[in-house]
């Protein structure tokens, strides 16, 4: 992943707005959730909602898909695995190995 992109990423969800929807679409699973239903549970106007999804959905976080009448929107995994993937590749590089003498 690239550093541009991770940033993009994480400066999306540093807003929290972005940030509540996001958790709304991880507990919603691969089924996703309305955006009617994202609307409800977060009480904001129609066309916030959509400003912060239009975000989301530019740097690859989530996408929508129409059924019917209904936009649903779901959380791009993949994305977000390699976001978490990027954020813990470097996971503990620094420690110095346990030695015996240490001890």
């Amino acid at each position: 992943m690239e550093l541009t992109l991770a940033a993009d990423q994480l400066a999306e969800l540093g807003h929290s707005t972005r940030l509540s929807i996001f958790r709304l679409l991880v507990r919603a699973g691969h089924g996703g959730m309305s955006v009617g239903d994202i609307q409800a549970k977060l009480d904001i106007p129609g066309s916030t909602l959509s400003h912060h999804l239009s975000r989301m959905s530019k740097v690859g976080l989530m996408q929508q898909q129409r059924d019917g009448r209904t936009l649903y929107c779901t959380l791009n995994f993949d994305a977000v695995n390699a976001l978490l993937g990027f954020l813990y590749a470097e996971c503990c590089a620094g420690d110095q190995p346990l030695r015996v003498e240490n001890l």
